[in-house]
Parts: structure tokens; sequence; C-alpha cells
């Protein structure tokens, strides 16, 4: 099982400038606790964004410039080079950013989705979800709070 992992505002904006343009921190608990104890696949600059690579996860960085180094990970050159570190894993994560996300999500078997139900101005972008080939499986709704400033849901396909 590969399973794309994501959190999507309206129009599927994923970010600008190489971060993320909105704070959700149950959004970020429940990644936390979700990807925990699995490889998690990201491109270079998902990496960079992060800073550092994330705990209790075997991190694999994809990158197409052969001398990156990133202390503590596995770096390989393909998104196909990614899903071959990460065999020995059931259930390995893939983080994006957009680029690796095209790629993926023509191989990814589950779609962990966050909706951020807001629009922002945005540089990056997710895929549109073909529903002839995805079957939403749940839906969750929340309300804006006081930790979390948007309304969000979590959402769950499966490749039909």
């Amino acid at each position: 099982m590969i399973t794309i992992i994501a959190a999507i505002a309206e129009k599927n904006a994923l970010g600008k400038d190489n971060q993320l343009i909105w704070y959700l921190p149950s959004d970020l608990k429940r990644f936390k606790k979700v990807t925990a104890n699995h490889h998690v696949i990201m491109g270079r600059k998902t990496f960079e964004s992060l800073g550092k690579p994330l705990p209790n996860r075997t991190n694999i960085i994809i990158t197409r410039n052969g001398n990156f180094n990133a202390e503590g990970c596995v770096v390989v050159n393909s998104l196909q080079q990614a899903i071959e570190a990460s065999k020995e894993d059931e259930n390995p994560y893939i983080l994006g950013g957009a680029e690796i996300y095209k790629q993926a999500i023509e191989i990814a078997n589950k779609l962990d989705l966050t909706f951020v139900h807001h629009q922002f101005e945005a540089d990056a972008f997710f895929p549109e979800i073909n529903t002839t080939i995805w079957k939403e499986t749940s839906r969750e709704f929340f309300k804006s709070d006081e930790k979390n400033k948007y309304d969000y849901s979590f959402v769950t396909y499966i490749r039909k």
C-alpha cells in the first residue's frame, strides 16, 4: 500500500514559496500519528522546507542533484528508487511536494488528505483527483476553533 498524504486548500492549493500557507495543529498532530514509524518519501524542496528529518520515521529524499546529502536520510534519484528503498514498509507515505504528488498519484493505492476549506494564494498545487479512478471511503468534517483557524475535513480515497 502506497499512501499519498497531503493537506490541500480550495483549488488544490498546497503551498506558496515552498511553505505551507496555513497552520492547523489538528492536522499536524494527525500527520505525526499516522506517519510515525513509517518510511516517508519527499522531494528535496519539501525536505528543505522542513529543515530536518522527521523523527521516528525513515526519511527518503528524491533529488536529481547527485551531490545532495542529508544526514539521517536516504537520498535517491527517482520516485521508483524511493519506492524500492521503502519496500520493507508495508505502507510508505508520500509527502510531496507538487511534482512528487503528480508522479505518485499514478501509482498510489490510497490518498489520505486534509481539505482546508479556505482559499489561499498559492504557487504549488495538488493534482486533480479523478473520481473514475479514486473512490472516497471516509470523510470527517471539523469546524474552526480557537486552535484551528479554518474549517477542515479529513478525507480518504482508495484506488478503484
